[in-house]
């Protein structure tokens, strides 16, 4: 019976070891292949984003929006100030969190 206990004990932790270590391998796998050349693929893929990452900081907003989209956004930008209230929209919200002041009771 404690033959039986150790060698299933002994199963569980083969199963759990042999898990970790292919998901290790998996890891370490697709950190290597960053150092080898890329699939043409994915490399055009990759170039593109670069692209658009440098034609965008240029621009200074979005790439090729032309003056439909400014139009369509400020509208929308006026709908939700009238709706919310006033504040500029395009900017993520500051959260202020104050301690809350406890007070002692006498007993």
């Amino acid at each position: 019976m404690i033959l039986r206990q150790i060698l299933r004990l002994s199963s569980l932790f083969h199963s759990a070891v042999s898990f970790d270590l292919r998901r290790n391998i998996g890891l370490s796998a697709i950190v290597f292949n960053k150092t080898k050349e890329l699939d043409p693929v994915q490399k055009l893929f990759l170039d593109k984003i670069r692209e658009y990452n440098t034609k965008s900081k240029q621009a200074g907003g979005p790439v090729d929006a032309g003056p439909d989209f400014q139009k369509d956004m400020n509208e929308s930008l006026a709908r939700l100030q009238r709706a919310y209230g006033e504040g500029d929209l395009t900017k993520f919200p500051e959260f202020k969190f104050e301690e809350p002041k406890f007070e002692e009771t006498p007993k």
